[in-house]
Order: C-alpha cells, then structure tokens, then sequence
C-alpha cells in the first residue's frame, strides 16, 4: 500500500505536466491559423478585381486585415475609401502611401485625382509634377496636367503639355461670320491649319498677327470640343471685337474720337478700309501752348498678315519753357518756341511668336523762335536745321513661362541720322527695354505686377527735339509718374537730357468690372535718372516717384487714366490725367511715331 501510495502520489504530478504539454503544444499548432485567418493578404490582382468591380467593402476589410506592409495595400485602401468619396481618408491614405513609397508614382497619381474632385486644382498640379520628375514621359499626367491649365483658361500652359504628347488635334478653324476682314487676308494670319496639331508656337504667332492687323479691338483663340470627333480633337474659334469703320459701334467711335476732349485734341481713326486692313491713324491737337497735327496710314504688305509697312505725318508747333531743366548759367534759356515737321515710313515684321522686328526712314525740320542770343552757344541742340535718320528695332521675348503667367521681354531700338547744319553731321542713339510681367493667380488679370526699365544713349550732336523727357505728356513715352511734363501748358517742365535710366514698378488690381466698364488700380514706384552735361540739361540726382493710377477702361478698348504722384525727393504732389488704347503702344520709344500712331 506504502508501495502503491508513493506511485500515485508521484504519477499525479507527472500526469498533470504531461497534460499541459499537450495543451499548449495544441495552441501553438493553432495560432498560426489564427494569425493567418487576421493576416489574409490578397494578392494584387485579387485587389484589382475588387476595385474593377467597385467592391469598395470588401476591398476596404481586405485592405483592412493585412497585415503585411505593402506598396498595393496602401495604393488599394486609398482606392477603397475613394469609392466611398471619402475623400480626406482617401487623401490621407495615399499620402502615407506615398511617404513610405517614394518611387512610386501611383499614389501622387491618385492624390491628383482626389485633389482635382475637391476642386483643388492647385494642388492637383503639384502632384502631376510630381509624376513628371518621377517619370517625364508619363503620359496620363501629361494630358491631365494639361486639362487641368485648359479648365483654368490658361491655353497656353495647356498647349505646353499637350503638345508633348501630340496634342490637341484641330478639326476646323472657325471664325465670326460677321466679321468685315476679307477672309482670305484672315486666314493667312492663321500658322495653323486643320487635321493638324495646334502647336503654341502656331498660337502665339497667330495671336501676334491678329496683333499687327490693328483691326481687333479684343481677340481671343479658343478651344471647343468637336462635335462627333474624338475627346482629342477641337474646333479652333476666334472671338473677337472688330475696328471696323470708325469704330465697332456708334458709341465706341464717338467715345474713341472725342477721348482728349479734356487735353484739346481728338483722334479721328479709320480702320479696315476696303476689307483690307489699311487703317488711317490721325490726331488734332488746337492748345494754343502745344499745337500737333499727325496722320498715318498702314496696312499689311502685299496682303501678307506676317509684314505691315507704313507712312506717316507729323507736324508741331510747340512752346518751351525749360527755366526749371536747363541749368546753364550763362546764358539762361527760358521761353521759345519751336517749330517742327516730320515725314517718314517703315516696314515691320514678326519673324516668330518670339521676335519681331521694324526698320523705318525719316526726314524731319526744326525752327526756333524767340530764343535769346547766344544759346546755340550755350548748347548746340537749340540750332535750326534739317535731318535725316535711318531706324531699326527688335523685339525678343527672353523668357515665357505659362504655368507660372510670368514673361520677360527685351527691346532693342537705334537710330542714326544726319543733321544738316553747320557743326553738326552724323549722330545716333540707341535704347534698350526689359519688361517683366506676372499674373499670380490662376485665371484672369484680376491681379497683375509689371517692372519695366528703359535705359537710352545719344551718339554726336544731336537735335533737340531727340533729347529724352522723363515724365508725364501727352507726347512722351518714358513715364516718370510725379514729375508733370508741362507748366501753364509750355513743355519742358520734366528733366530732359541726353542719356537716361528708368524704371517703372506698378501692380493692377481690379476694382469693379462689368460688360461695358473695367475699373482698376494701380499702385506704383518710378525711379529715374537724366544724364548730361555738367553744365546744361540733366536731372543731377536720381528722382523717386510713387503714387497710384485709376485706370476706366470703356467702350471700344478706350482707357481713362486719372494719375496721382508723389515726388520723394521734394514731397510734391501731381495729379495728371490722359487716356489710352488697349493694345496700343507701350511706353517704350518704337521706331517711327508710335508704330504708325
């Protein structure tokens, strides 16, 4: 009994161990399966299944379940909660996805979608340029990228890109029927012809030769879908406001014709004569201080929309006083009057959408009256005499950058002539522009910031009439904002001299805008200096302007232009008013009058 009481109370203990050996040797055989049964990973086409099939559910709880770390769990689980249109889970899930997989360009692809259905498309497109430095030939980001600057109304990036992948195909190009043009001068404007790729080179070259036809008070190109061809193909449409006649209205032509009503001047201008686009440029001018007569006629050369050749007339008759701009101490020149006529022609053309260029010839005559004795001597330029010059310019865009609304332009102007009197002979001057222009935001010109800077030299003896004015007049075209170009109505009230530098900084802001009326706002800092001789013309120091310009713009492109400036050098104020055309000449001196206004 001793015997068989030890045995059990040993084989208890040992029957006890052995069952529990065989418990947990029974949970571990199991936990695999359990594991595997949270861990059930689909493979990636099993996920693609789901997603073709829109099973966002189940793929979402597959997703779900896996635990395994992986490229296509991340990719499909942002897929699912994108079915679901919940689209910050989607975005977040993409995002991590994109975080742990770098090279991957799947998820920026997925988060430009989610952006571009929250309507952000700003930040859809930083996620396409994502895709591009990953892949540059990626062609789904290409055409996306590319939509997206369509929608935006910015044609041109659109283009940019498009282009790259052998888009956009035109189908027809179609015009205004009631447009007076001759449709055949119209349609060699166009570069492009249809069942052809529309290339931005073409666009921007066409919408420069719609330009130099001077008959379009506005113009637009746009892009409408095709009916019945492919999702790849458009119809090329112009839109456009035609200067035919007098003007596109009764109303527009009064408005264009009596615009300087308030400075004694108006500006009879005919336009499109004969269908042809000669157009007949003029202005009047009776103050009694600054009497001008101008008239010029253009038209394109041999009906070839690429070349316009022009003549014109100019006559002055002007009265001076520079007793505040020249500073000659010995013989003090003050009030007289000068006499002028100028006839001269040229020819300009636009070689690319980049460059275009102009040459010209001019004769002119000059008089002086009433000045006092000894002041040819004082300075040569107040000598009467004829001369002859020979123009030329060039114009070169440096930099376009679409996607970011920004351009640099440069211009190059020269000239070199002959005075006819005696002392004189040959002179030249020559002048250089850069303009920078940027539109921040996204679609319109709601906002937009200019920097233009001029620099100008003379060469020899020159006549004084092509001495540089920085300032403002009706006449002049180197803007310094708060210096006034006349006094009591006598010019020479702004600094004159024979070399210059400006710069003229300004930021346009719409304030109210409607179909007939654009008003804007622009706030702006001019700075300038005119050079010469130690004793004569010249500013002395350089000269700083701010102030603000209310800009109405009316019928017929016509603008209103009311000026505030302020000098910071002598804390004067100026208020000056004229008006300008849309699409008209810049501030930049051009090669004959204007180009032909």
């Amino acid at each position: 009994m001793a015997a068989d009481g030890q045995l059990d109370a040993a084989g208890g203990p040992r029957a006890w161990a052995l069952s529990s050996r065989v418990a947990v040797f029974l949970v571990l055989l199991a936990l695999p399966g359990a594991s595997q049964a949270r861990n059930a990973c689909l493979n990636a086409s099993d996920l693609q299944k789901l997603a073709d099939q829109s099973q966002w559910s189940r793929l979402l709880q597959a997703t779900s379940q896996c635990l395994t770390p992986s490229a296509d769990n991340e990719y499909y689980r942002g897929l699912a909660f994108a079915g679901f249109e919940r689209w910050e889970e989607a975005k977040a899930a993409f995002a991590s996805g994109e975080n742990k997989y770098a090279q991957d360009k799947r998820f920026p692809e997925e988060l430009a979608g989610v952006a571009f259905k929250q309507k952000r498309f700003q930040e859809a497109r930083r996620h396409l340029y994502r895709i591009l430095r990953l892949d540059p030939h990626d062609r789904y980001a290409i055409n996306f990228l590319a939509t997206l600057y369509f929608l935006d109304g910015n044609l041109e990036a659109a283009l940019k890109y498009w282009n790259r992948i052998g888009k956009p195909r035109i189908n027809q190009i179609t015009t205004d029927p009631q447009l007076h043009i001759d449709p055949a001068l119209l349609d060699r404007a166009y570069t492009c012809s249809p069942a052809s790729v529309l290339t931005l080179e073409q666009y921007r070259t066409t919408l420069e030769r719609f330009r130099q036809l001077g008959v379009f008070s506005s113009y637009r190109l746009d892009l409408e879908p095709a009916a019945g061809e492919g999702p790849e193909t458009f119809d090329l449409a112009l839109s456009a406001v035609e200067k035919n006649g007098w003007g596109p209205n009764k109303a527009a032509a009064l408005i264009s014709l009596v615009r300087g009503l308030p400075y004694e001047t108006v500006y009879p201008e005919v336009y499109n004569l004969r269908r042809s686009a000669l157009n007949i440029d003029s202005l009047f001018r009776w103050d009694s201080q600054k009497r001008r007569a101008f008239v010029s006629i253009s038209a394109p050369l041999a009906r070839n929309p690429k070349f316009r050749y022009g003549f014109y007339a100019d006559g002055r008759n002007e009265n001076w006083n520079i007793s505040h701009t020249f500073l000659q101490p010995a013989v003090p020149v003050e009030g007289f009057n000068l006499e002028k006529i100028q006839l001269g022609g040229g020819i300009e053309s636009i070689a690319n959408s980049r460059w275009m260029w102009s040459a010209g010839l001019n004769v002119s005559g000059r008089r002086f009256r009433n000045l006092p004795s000894g002041a040819s001597a004082a300075d040569p330029v107040f000598t009467n005499g004829a001369a002859a010059e020979a123009r030329a310019r060039s114009d070169y865009a440096l930099l376009r950058v679409p996607e970011k609304r920004f351009t640099l332009d440069s211009g190059v102007q020269g000239a070199v002539g002959n005075f006819y009197a005696r002392g004189f002979g040959r002179f030249g001057t020559l002048q250089g522009s850069l303009g920078a222009r940027w539109l921040p935001q996204a679609r319109g010109d709601d906002f937009e910031m200019i920097e233009e800077i001029y620099a100008g030299k003379t060469f020899g003896r020159v006549p004084f009439d092509n001495l540089f004015m920085l300032g403002l007049e009706h006449d002049n075209n180197l803007p310094l904002r708060a210096h006034i170009g006349t006094e009591n109505g006598q010019k020479g009230n702004a600094p004159l001299g024979r070399d210059y530098l400006l710069s003229n900084w300004e930021v346009n802001k719409d304030l109210y805008t409607n179909a007939w009326f654009k008003l804007r706002l622009a706030p702006f800092v001019d700075t300038g200096k005119a050079y010469d001789g130690p004793d004569g013309f010249g500013s002395r120091q350089w000269l700083w302007d701010t102030g603000a310009s209310a800009k109405l713009r009316v019928l017929g492109g016509v603008a209103l232009v009311f000026t505030y400036g302020k000098d910071l050098r002598t804390g004067r104020n100026t208020y000056y008013f004229t008006t300008t055309r849309e699409g008209g000449p810049s501030f930049f001196p051009l090669p004959f009058v204007e180009r032909f206004r």
